[in-house]
């Protein structure tokens, strides 16, 4: 089954920091004939396994839960994380445990993370279902992309939590077409990035000579923290869902540019 789900996600990277992703799901499934002659009936992967991927590995934060700059710590509403960066820069997250996933390694790999996944899926599947493949992979863009990370504080699902993730296509139209160079100064500007709101700042410190901004604010799901360089994160007004990180790009190149016309898709 080719494009079963799309995890949008953001991960924890040694070199990257935070980095927002979005993976396309095929999954294949190997095993004997039931008595309908099926291996599994499509429907049923479409559901229960399509349900099983997002619950578990959707719109959280994957953790490589065996690199030498993570701590973790346990409080009564959730967990908090530490990750040091190979530059010495500090990730600090804070959240209900549904909100991460741990994932054995020192770093997440993409053919690592599928394979996770298949060996999770497994046991869920009917017992004449011998192996699960699962290959993840992001969508192919023609031009340019960024990865972001975002929290929506008053979402009623999953995007309330601080920390997840998307890959984002961008085009500009200018006066009617397309405008390339102007893509790619945003995606140049907005690489690996935060987009928070300004009214989640709950604070800002330094360590190591390094500024931080430090977010949070409770959801229906809990209380949420995140602590970030300064440098990897751009603050708007509006909390940051794609509708408005679209205006915002818009308003900005509208000033930039008065005379000219915009029509931004993200």
């Amino acid at each position: 089954v080719n494009r079963l789900t799309v995890i949008d996600c953001s991960y924890l990277s040694p070199t990257r920091g935070l980095v927002g992703e979005s993976w396309q799901a095929d999954i294949e499934l190997d095993g004997d004939l039931d008595y309908q002659g099926m291996v599994l009936d499509f429907g049923e992967v479409k559901k229960s396994i399509k349900r099983t991927i997002d619950e578990q590995f959707d719109h959280k934060l994957l953790v490589p839960a065996d690199h030498p700059g993570l701590q973790q710590a346990d409080y009564p509403e959730g967990v908090h994380l530490s990750f040091v960066l190979e530059d010495g820069r500090v990730v600090e997250h804070r959240s209900p445990r549904d909100a991460i996933r741990l994932i054995p390694g020192e770093r997440i790999a993409v053919d690592h993370l599928a394979q996770v996944i298949g060996d999770y899926l497994l046991p869920q599947t009917p017992e004449n279902v011998n192996a699960i493949r699962v290959r993840l992979w992001p969508e192919q863009v023609e031009g340019s992309y960024y990865h972001y990370s975002h929290g929506l504080k008053h979402h009623d699902g999953n995007c309330q939590r601080i920390a997840h993730g998307h890959r984002s296509r961008i085009e500009i139209l200018r006066n009617g077409r397309r405008d390339r160079a102007l893509e790619q100064e945003w995606t140049s500007l907005w690489s690996d990035i935060y987009i928070g709101s300004r009214a989640d700042v709950i604070g800002v410190s330094q360590y190591d000579t390094v500024e931080y901004y430090e977010f949070g604010y409770r959801s229906a799901q809990g209380n949420f923290g995140l602590t970030l360089p300064i440098t990897a994160c751009y603050l708007i007004d509006t909390d940051s869902t794609v509708e408005n990180i679209a205006r915002h790009i818009a308003d900005q190149l509208k000033s930039q540019y008065p005379d000219d016309r915009f029509k931004v898709y993200a």
